[in-house]
């Protein structure tokens, strides 16, 4: 395993007060979605970086019932990680999996990107009291779950998932510490992803149906960061940034992995993502768009 993130399998029933339609659940349907998945994650063991750590029974059996189309609604995805993770390449993977998916079908729009990031708290008035953004960093915390109105990004997931259109903010990241509220206008679809550093902290992790954690190992993710930092020109205050996102990471980060769902390699090849992701859409092509299955 990449990093220190560990979980046990456990056999557990599927949740009963899960909300479906018994009208249109075909129990066959269910089981056959069920094999399909256990396959996939057997398949992926075989691979030299599997993209799974972990996935909880239950979460087989909760993503079967959506699949089928016994759960009608909206679903919500929460990706969390360390900074330098693989979080946002993940999330990226999937989301253009399933563009090219819709492309093939000719399908509305299947998902919308909720970033967790346009949340940060405008301190745009900080910024210009401290005389520039490095002067303003040095005494306010970015790598807090205090620094980002989490409240706000529920309540929009939750619209979304009741299939209300909401206005998103947007957070300039160029140094000025802007956000601009009501700026990206999103309508609901069939998925509402969400990526960030907080994502799965107890403030929100209630607002997903799962919640899903990119682990990676200490020597990855410092040369990612490392790499990331000189394209980014941070010189030498690199060190610093690297030294308090990690050891902020300790403290709000790595423990939100216990709420996690799912645990995926942030080591594993971008191909087997979007493999990967593909394999469960073939499952969607199985039931939705075959003649060689009755519901």
């Amino acid at each position: 395993m990449p990093g220190t993130i560990s979980k046990k399998l456990i056999n557990t029933k599927f949740e009963a007060n899960v909300e479906f339609d018994a009208d249109i659940i075909d129990i066959r349907v269910i089981e056959t979605i069920k094999n399909r998945i256990f396959n996939i994650i057997e398949e992926d063991k075989k691979l030299e970086k599997p993209v799974f750590l972990f996935i909880h029974e239950k979460t087989i059996n909760r993503l079967a019932h959506f699949l089928s189309g016994a759960i009608k609604r909206s679903v919500a995805i929460g990706i969390a990680g360390e900074t330098a993770s693989g979080k946002s390449t993940v999330t990226h993977d999937i989301i253009e999996t399933i563009i090219g998916f819709q492309k093939k079908y000719n399908l509305e729009p299947l998902i919308t990107r909720v970033n967790t990031d346009d949340y940060y708290y405008d301190r745009s008035d900080m910024v210009k009291a401290a005389g520039s953004f490095a002067e303003f960093a040095k005494n306010y915390d970015l790598d807090v779950p205090e620094a980002f109105e989490l409240s706000l990004l529920k309540q929009h997931i939750e619209q979304l998932v009741l299939g209300n259109p909401v206005w998103l903010p947007k957070y300039d990241m160029k140094g000025t510490a802007i956000r601009y509220d009501a700026h990206t206008f999103a309508i609901p679809t069939q998925i509402i992803i969400t990526e960030g550093l907080f994502t799965l902290t107890n403030q929100i992790k209630d607002a997903f149906d799962f919640c899903v954690y990119v682990d990676v190992s200490h020597k990855a993710q410092k040369e990612r960061f490392f790499k990331r930092a000189e394209e980014r020109n941070l010189g030498d205050a690199a060190i610093d940034v690297y030294k308090n996102a990690t050891s902020k990471a300790e403290i709000h980060i790595k423990p939100s992995a216990k709420n996690a769902d799912i645990i995926i390699n942030g080591e594993a090849s971008r191909q087997d993502y979007q493999n990967t992701a593909g394999k469960f859409l073939e499952i969607l092509e199985y039931v939705h768009f075959s003649n060689t299955i009755t519901k």
